[in-house]
């Protein structure tokens, strides 16, 4: 078990990244950082303010600064925002240096957890088709991660387990 890289967790808004990630942690006794909590805490605002009074070229900005300082730490579970991965600078230190996990789910699941969610700027007032279209979008970069996780028809625990069994023998 190769204890010094970190588990990194990627995949579109509503995967179940930071609940995934969080609950991985605890078994492995690892600290959990979810990035989009610490833009949050930095921004003092929620992301749908940052979008909306900042701008996403600000929201992009600071995510990037956040996630590269974040991937320093050694020993802990991250769990990156939908659009982390999607940044080249941040995509090639993950791919690099840290265990990445990729938690994909099929379209309609994905489409029916964030439609019109306010916590997600980029879901909110978009058609089915538009979400559709950023999922196929972003899907092709997320393949480039070390591990995908299929997460439709696994509970929790089950996909918990997958990621640790993975983890252990790498």
């Amino acid at each position: 078990m190769n204890l010094i890289k970190n588990l990194v967790f990627l995949g579109m808004m509503g995967s179940g990244k930071s609940s995934i990630g969080n609950l991985v942690s605890k078994k492995l006794d690892l600290p959990f950082i979810d990035i989009d909590n610490l833009i949050v805490e930095k921004a003092g605002m929620s992301i749908s303010e940052i979008f909306e009074k900042k701008g996403e070229v600000y929201f992009r900005n600071l995510e990037e600064k956040i996630t590269l300082k974040t991937l320093k730490k050694i020993k802990v579970v991250i769990s990156l925002g939908g659009g982390g991965f999607i940044n080249a600078k941040i995509r090639k230190e993950i791919l690099a240096n840290h265990f990445s996990f990729w938690l994909n789910s099929d379209e309609s699941i994905l489409v029916k957890r964030i439609k019109d969610s306010k916590k997600r700027p980029l879901a909110f007032n978009s058609t089915d088709r538009e979400i559709r279209e950023i999922i196929k979008n972003r899907s092709k970069i997320y393949t480039n991660a070390q591990f995908k996780i299929n997460c439709n028809k696994l509970t929790k625990t089950e996909i918990v387990k997958k990621i640790i069994k993975i983890y252990e023998l790498n």
